[in-house]
């Protein structure tokens, strides 16, 4: 009779960190910030989810495009963009589907000017969309200052939902709004995850993105059009960011062209590395992607609780940032390490 190979619980327990690491990640800090706020109630919890929203959806796509092995430095910049482009299509139309509409098909075109750039002219991504980010911004700027008011709605500093359009109580209570508790925008974030988790797992198109970001030529030469799929995960990254604007506006009923989606590439690399995608590309989880953003907010919650300068923000994130891709980093290694030192033990 054969005998099964008993498991050792170390290597059982390695297996579950390597696939799950974000899930336990996160209830370490989630159970940090329940120490510095034993007050939590449910709203608090549901604030997250609520908070994560915008930065978590466009974190999808940036997962997406890091799972190619590629990055998008323009998310940011793009949110402003396209949703000062959005508010102004409100301001005429007087009509939250249209506004929607707009939305997602700006931002489906500035993913697909970047997508074509880095795709089909075979530029660096990182110099793409580290162009684009400056364009973006410039030009939110630029076009806030030069168009009548009646159109910004705002100043000429402030792109604004015109308080006497007819659906901008709809429109602002939408953004605002709970079912059974759960935040709208949480809901949001939580459906799209789910599909993008779908499309990875689960669809052809899923599978040629990780072996695009494991061995680009590899995948080439076994019939996968690698240059459509690295344009398709900019495009699908402009939706997403359409997406997290038009949230954007329903909550807040505005756009400042110079602050909004500040270092926001930042946060949503940050919820893509936190949530166990490897930066090299092909590997890692999208469903992490929710806990990683998850994490970051409660790490500003927990910011504020301890009644920390807001300044040192950024600087307690990326330091989370530095070690989690150590972690990731050293990982591999320190697992080649150990698998070598048994093998040399067998040997002998």
């Amino acid at each position: 009779m054969n005998e099964k190979k008993s498991v050792s619980p170390l290597k059982a327990v390695s297996k579950i960190w390597s696939g799950y690491s974000f899930v336990f990640i996160f209830a370490a800090i989630f159970l940090g910030y329940i120490l510095v706020n034993p007050n939590l109630t449910w709203v608090g919890v549901m604030n997250i989810l609520r908070h994560s929203a915008v930065v978590g959806i466009i974190a999808l796509g940036m997962g997406l495009v890091i799972i190619t092995g590629q990055i998008d430095l323009s998310v940011g910049s793009m949110l402003a963009f396209v949703g000062g482009f959005t508010v102004v299509v409100f301001n005429v139309t007087d009509s939250i589907v249209l506004a929607f509409v707009a939305a997602v098909l700006f931002g489906a075109l500035c993913g697909w000017f970047n997508g074509v750039l880095v795709g089909k002219a075979k530029m660096p991504a990182f110099i793409v969309t580290l162009a684009t980010m400056l364009i973006f911004r410039s030009l939110t700027r630029f076009v806030c200052h030069e168009i009548p008011v009646t159109l910004s709605g705002g100043s000429n500093s402030l792109f604004k939902l015109l308080n006497t359009n007819s659906m901008y109580k709809p429109f602002y209570s939408f953004g605002n709004s709970k079912l059974l508790t759960i935040p709208v925008t949480g809901l949001f974030l939580i459906a799209l995850t789910a599909l993008v988790v779908y499309m990875t797992t689960s669809t052809k198109f899923g599978k040629q993105l990780y072996a695009v970001g494991s061995n680009e030529r590899a995948a080439r030469l076994s019939g996968i059009n690698t240059d459509g799929c690295r344009i398709a995960v900019f495009v699908i990254t402009g939706i997403l960011t359409g997406i997290s604007a038009f949230l954007w506006i329903s909550m807040n009923a505005s756009v400042d062209p110079a602050t909004t989606g500040g270092s926001y590439e930042m946060y949503a690399i940050a919820a893509v590395v936190l949530g166990g995608i490897s930066m090299a590309g092909g590997r890692g989880k999208c469903v992490g992607i929710l806990f990683g953003v998850m994490s970051y907010t409660v790490i500003d919650k927990i910011i504020v609780a301890l009644k920390m300068n807001t300044l040192l923000n950024d600087t307690v994130k990326g330091i989370i940032l530095i070690v989690a891709i150590i972690i990731q980093t050293m990982g591999p290694v320190i697992k080649e390490h150990f698998a070598a030192r048994r093998a040399r033990r067998r040997e002998k």
